[in-house]
């Protein structure tokens, strides 16, 4: 099963975001992006890709390892930017950064400890992806906008296993699920 570790923003920071996204879909240029539903915004603590049944409750005891010795802290959505010219338009995050890093290290280590090949590490850069193209694109202006944005800011209280199940039917713009497979909550029980 194709799984990440993650952290997923509530409802609140959720409806926030959204309303700058409506104004982002109306700049020029947006046409050529594939917009991210609402329900697939997340923060990517680590993307593990295909994991084996068999791995998956080893892979869970660590992450719940990996979120009880994290403390919850605070984070907002705020500001944006893009990765590769535009194939990837993102909210980044502003608050408990150092934590959420930190959770993301851990999560990257469980899996390397339950036996799960995660290829090379990179440095940890808190975002949350809004849209991606597969080409180039002159997403300045969506920066901008992004730039001014800054959103309430939550406790961050759990660590999220989410398993995506991508598009199969080839329909245009038709949006991977994701499912909660385990959560648990920071910080000692």
């Amino acid at each position: 099963m194709r799984l990440f570790a993650a952290v997923l923003p509530p409802e609140q920071a959720v409806t926030e975001l959204a309303a700058v996204v409506d104004e982002l879909r109306k700049l020029p240029g947006a046409g050529g992006l594939r917009w991210t539903g609402r329900p697939g915004w997340h923060f990517t603590l680590a993307f593990y890709g295909e994991v084996e049944e068999e791995v998956v409750p080893d892979l869970a005891a660590r992450l719940e390892q990996a979120a009880v010795r994290t403390t919850s802290f605070p984070l907002a959505l705020r500001g944006g930017g893009q990765f590769g010219h535009g194939r990837a338009l993102w909210a980044g995050a502003e608050g408990g950064l150092p934590n959420l890093r930190l959770l993301a290290e851990r999560s990257e280590a469980a899996a390397r400890k339950a036996g799960v090949a995660m290829g090379e590490h990179r440095r940890y850069k808190a975002h949350l992806t809004v849209a991606r193209s597969r080409s180039a694109v002159d997403v300045r202006a969506h920066v901008e906008t992004l730039a001014g944005f800054a959103g309430r800011t939550w406790t961050v209280g759990e660590l999220v296993l989410v398993r995506s199940h991508l598009p199969r039917s080839g329909v245009p713009g038709e949006q991977p699920r994701y499912e909660a497979v385990e959560r648990w909550a920071l910080g000692p029980v």
